[in-house]
């Protein structure tokens, strides 16, 4: 296992549809014990394939349910499913592995369901209704159909929060990864 670096906004990976797995590899196998070591380094909730610069739809995913119960494990091709309302609380900030250190209100259902495969092939059904894993179905779903939550921001939070990518200067740098073996979000 290693950590890998992290793609960030900007990176072509990040906007592009990832491809249906049609066999878990020994290949695969690394990529996903490697993308739960490159989330925990990150102190992350979850990380999808392509925030690794992969293109297979699956993410994995480690962060608390409605209860408190830290969840754990992977979605091999996911199908969501969103339920209970959409929501919008200017206090709860989402934020991205992809965009570290930046967090915005974002509007998400209240609840979501999962459906996918795990690495031996066993249906898997994750679900959670008003919790951050909630959100972090929803989330990294969206990764997998190539849109960020800068996206689902309204169109002045999300010209803040493109100005805050700005004032990073990661554009500036050519910055389109970082290392969570080397440095915090904050720091990046």
């Amino acid at each position: 296992m290693s950590i890998r670096p992290i793609t960030m906004i900007g990176h072509r990976a990040l906007e592009q549809r990832t491809r249906k797995v049609r066999e878990v590899t020994p290949e695969l196998r690394t990529l996903v014990a490697d993308m739960f070591e490159t989330n925990d380094a990150a102190d992350g909730a979850g990380l999808a394939a392509p925030q690794v610069g992969s293109r297979w739809r699956l993410f994995v995913y480690s962060c608390p349910d409605a209860a408190g119960v830290l969840r754990r494990g992977v979605v091999i091709n996911p199908r969501l499913e969103r339920f209970g309302g959409l929501e919008l609380d200017e206090e709860t900030l989402e934020g991205c592995l992809s965009v570290p250190g930046e967090g915005f209100p974002t509007a998400r259902f209240r609840g979501a369901r999962v459906r996918g495969t795990d690495l031996e092939g066993a249906e898997v059904l994750v679900e959670d209704d008003g919790g951050v894993l909630a959100r972090a179905l929803q989330h990294e779903v969206d990764h997998l159909d190539g849109m960020l939550y800068i996206d689902r921001l309204s169109p002045a939070l999300r010209r803040e929060a493109l100005d805050a990518v700005t004032a990073r200067g990661w554009r500036a740098e050519g910055l389109l990864s970082w290392d969570p073996g080397a440095t915090t979000q904050e720091e990046v």
